[in-house]
């Protein structure tokens, strides 16, 4: 079993403990995700996502040049297990030398502040993956969620702003994969328009199945596959099964495969990935982790799914992509 996670966000979690005065490395610890129970869990390569809080987190890009100090020091003391990949064929060397692979990505386009020249600084760092919105609207576009706005309403009038647009064209210049998730559903629309290669959905589940705006509508679906993009199955259990308000919702593997088997049907075999959201969710109680993987294979291969077609949801979907982007 190999593995390719399109969205994690680790390092800023490791930064926050840190930040409350407490001991926390990428090697071990006991957040969802680090380097031992990759390694052991067939892990081939994990993006790990320099995720920004607008309204918590000060200056934007100050705050994601701290994330990315802190993501270089813990890939330069575990260089042994785990290299940084800036290109397809990076994955390859580092998986014959026996390492895994780190995919640096940003979610927050805002850490830019509308300026391409700190979009091509990112792309220097080794930024191959971005999300051009979190949860606020910022100089890019507009998400499709908001606090205080009902999760069953989507955007479905504001979208990228022609610096967005500008934005999305240099990421395909550069080699850099535009994420359209958090974005509304006007935005990928406009993203659909601009972009001219894959792109990609990286922790979003199917609408169909749970209602929630952060999941893509059957239309998406099929719009992302016939441009060769992947989506990457979140584990958040709230996108996962919809709950009556006040009822517990701790996550099920049949939830994901419900939703597995509604993206395939839509979209065909080529389209679905993984993207766990790993610390950047409620812990889901049958995938606390990324220890808990194998357990997903089974349960998809227990629902009708076969070896092929698993090792395309779990790593080869993914690596398709890098391959004709990066």
């Amino acid at each position: 079993m190999r593995i390719a996670d399109m969205h994690c966000d680790t390092i800023s979690a490791l930064a926050g403990l840190r930040e409350r005065g407490q001991e926390a490395v990428l090697l071990e610890n006991g957040l969802h995700v680090d380097l031992k129970r990759m390694r052991e869990s067939g892990c081939l390569v994990q993006n790990f996502a320099l995720f920004v809080q607008l309204k918590r987190d000060g200056d934007p890009w100050e705050r994601v040049c701290r994330l990315h100090e802190l993501y270089v020091e813990e890939l330069e003391k575990n260089r042994d297990l785990i290299a940084p990949a800036l290109c397809y064929e990076d994955i390859l060397e580092n998986d014959r030398a026996g390492k895994m692979s780190a995919l640096l990505t940003v979610e927050e386009g805002e850490v830019c502040q509308g300026e391409l020249s700190r979009l091509e600084e990112l792309y220097g760092w080794g930024v191959r993956m971005m999300t051009l919105t979190w949860n606020f609207p910022n100089q890019l576009g507009w998400p499709n969620f908001t606090r205080g706005q009902s999760p069953y309403e989507p955007n479905t009038a504001k979208g990228l702003t022609q610096q967005g647009r500008d934005f999305v064209a240099r990421m395909e210049e550069l080699g850099m994969i535009p994420d359209v998730s958090h974005l509304s559903d006007a935005g990928f629309y406009d993203v659909l328009e601009v972009a001219k290669k894959p792109f990609v959905a990286s922790h979003s589940n199917a609408r169909a199945v749970c209602p929630w705006v952060r999941n893509l509508t059957d239309d998406m679906i099929r719009q992302l596959a016939e441009r060769g993009g992947v989506m990457g199955l979140n584990f958040c259990p709230d996108f996962l099964e919809d709950v009556p308000e006040g009822q517990e919702n701790p996550g099920t593997i049949a939830a994901v495969v419900r939703h597995a088997k509604h993206i395939v049907n839509v979209g065909g075999m080529d389209v679905l990935g993984l993207g766990s959201d790993f610390d950047g969710i409620d812990t889901h109680r049958e995938l606390p982790g990324v220890q808990s993987m194998e357990r997903l294979w089974e349960g998809f291969k227990a629902a009708g799914f076969t070896e092929g077609q698993l090792d395309k949801i779990f790593w080869k979907n993914v690596l398709r992509v890098y391959r004709e982007v990066l």
